[in-house]
This record gives C-alpha cells, sequence and structure tokens, in this order.
C-alpha cells in the first residue's frame, strides 16, 4: 500500500473535473494536470522521505523533464513507483499526475 501525498479538496456531489484532465502541449513543451481536487507535495527526491519544497495547488499542470523509480505510493491514478521531475531537485508521485498512460511518459533522470 502506497503513503498519502497529498491534500485533497471537498467536492460537491455529481461535480465532474474532465476539462481538467487534458495534456497541453505547446511550444514550450508539455504540461500534465495533477488529479482535480489534489494538492501534492513537490520533494526534493522520489520518496516521502525527503523535504517538501513546495505544495502545488488545486488545478495545477507540470511539465515533466524526466521520470526516477522510487517510494511505492498510491492516487487517484493507481499505485507507482515512478516520480515526475518537474523542476531542477523538485520530484512529484506519478500517482496524482494525469499522463494519460501508465508508466514513463518522459526519459529516466540520471
Amino acid at each position: 500500500m502506497g503513503v498519502e501525498e497529498h491534500t485533497q479538496e471537498p467536492t460537491a456531489a455529481g461535480e465532474t473535473a474532465a476539462e481538467e484532465l487534458t495534456v497541453e502541449t505547446t511550444a514550450s513543451g508539455t504540461r500534465y494536470p495533477i488529479a482535480p481536487g489534489y494538492r501534492v507535495n513537490v520533494r526534493t527526491g522520489p520518496g516521502t522521505s525527503y523535504r517538501i519544497v513546495r505544495t502545488l495547488p488545486y488545478g495545477q499542470k507540470i511539465p515533466i523533464y524526466c521520470q526516477k523509480p522510487g517510494e511505492r505510493v498510491t492516487g487517484p491514478y493507481g499505485t507507482s513507483n515512478l516520480w515526475d521531475n518537474i523542476a531542477n531537485g523538485q520530484f512529484v508521485a506519478d500517482a496524482y499526475v494525469y499522463t494519460g498512460r501508465d508508466g514513463y511518459v518522459a526519459p529516466r533522470c540520471d
């Protein structure tokens, strides 16, 4: 079983967030949405024992520069040991990021 890595916003009954689940591709790169209703911790490495550097706001879309295996975490998109590098020294658990598929969507981090 994975570790909780978020805070969740309460939602109204019947509320849908399908619009938020679109991957954006622009000239500056691809951005992936965080699961609707979640604020996700950004950490210095691929696991919950790493220091939190910030928390992403609700509705945030993030770039994924590379991915790295680490601690297994359970989120709205399943259980995974993948962590997404979103900036230099900053990682989020892939189980909270809508990429449209299981597994790697970016190169492995060195």
